[in-house]
């Protein structure tokens, strides 16, 4: 059972500290180019000025557009809610793995149905990419998440990425397709290209082109939280915890960090895929974790 305090206190941390993951990450890019980069703080200021602004909204939308981000910020922070990431969850349950993968199937339900509201032929493009991609990017998910249950002999969260010990080569395979499922989810390169406008190739950006003020800033913070929450996944698969809540904080923002510089350096050496590569490398995800599941299945026969 899992000590309410220090996961709530964790729980808020997040939340203040999500829109910095991006920024680390634009701030590396920004190195690896050899220019100066942004502010760290310029997430934060961005989410300030749209939330001054008023919104405008097509005569042709209805409710299901308003909604749209409210819902899908909703369910990013509830999912949020479920990741251990400093080695102490706040809502622990066996199976709430599951739960996870559909609360941010929710929030991709929400943000996708915003797009569709809309009528335009571009936005239902993207759309339909985000669908296609998510659709694939569900079982890696959810098998990499199993196999890490089961080598801690838990269905619980808090349990399967709460290791005391080494990684093992299942924890290590089940990371790899983490990592890959958190470059699909967060349209990160070389998946999607989050500062591109190029018409052919957007896939987030192309959904909430017709969001404005206060919705935007809603879309915008609620695609930080699922960041943060997707690369606590891949790094709660590779760190080991001591136990102690101060300490596993302390490692899990270094993992993150490390995070953000992989990302970075990711972004900054490869070009973005084409669209009939994705499916490929979403099946290689998904293939690493049916490895790690019969390792981690194989380790605990023997």
């Amino acid at each position: 059972m899992s000590t309410p305090l220090p996961g709530l206190a964790g729980f808020f941390l997040a939340l203040l500290l999500a829109p910095l993951l991006p920024a680390l990450i634009t701030r590396v890019k920004s190195i690896a180019a050899g220019r100066r980069g942004q502010p760290l703080l310029q997430g934060y200021r961005d989410l300030f000025k749209l939330l001054a602004r008023g919104a405008v909204y097509s005569r042709t939308t209805s409710w299901v557009f308003r909604t749209g981000p409210v819902v899908g910020l909703a369910a990013s922070a509830a999912g949020l809610l479920l990741v251990p990431w400093t080695g102490v969850g706040v809502a622990s349950f066996p199976g709430d793995l599951v739960m996870l993968a559909l609360l941010f199937a929710l929030a991709r339900f929400a943000t996708v149905s915003a797009a569709l509201d809309t009528g335009s032929a571009f936005e239902g493009m993207g759309a339909s990419r985000e669908a296609w991609f998510g659709a694939l990017a569900e079982p890696a998910l959810l098998l990499a998440l199993a196999s890490l249950a089961r080598v801690a002999g838990s269905l619980s969260l808090e349990q399967a990425l709460s290791l005391a010990r080494a990684p093992g080569p299942a924890a290590i395979l089940a990371a790899a397709a983490l990592f890959v499922v958190f470059l699909v989810e967060n349209s990160r390169v070389p998946v999607d290209d989050p500062t591109t406008h190029l018409e052919l190739t957007m896939i987030h950006e192309v959904m909430v082109l017709d969001h404005t003020g206060p919705d935007l800033a809603l879309i915008e913070y609620g695609a930080a939280l699922k960041l943060w929450a997707f690369a606590s996944l891949a790094v709660g698969a590779l760190v080991p915890r001591t136990g102690r809540w101060l300490p596993d904080l302390g490692i899990a923002l270094a993992g993150l960090l490390a995070m953000a510089v992989i990302t970075g350096l990711v972004e900054s050496t490869m070009a973005r895929l084409r669209l009939r590569r994705v499916p490929q490398i979403l099946v290689a995800a998904s293939a690493l974790a049916v490895l790690s599941l019969a390792v981690g299945m194989a380790g605990a026969a023997g």
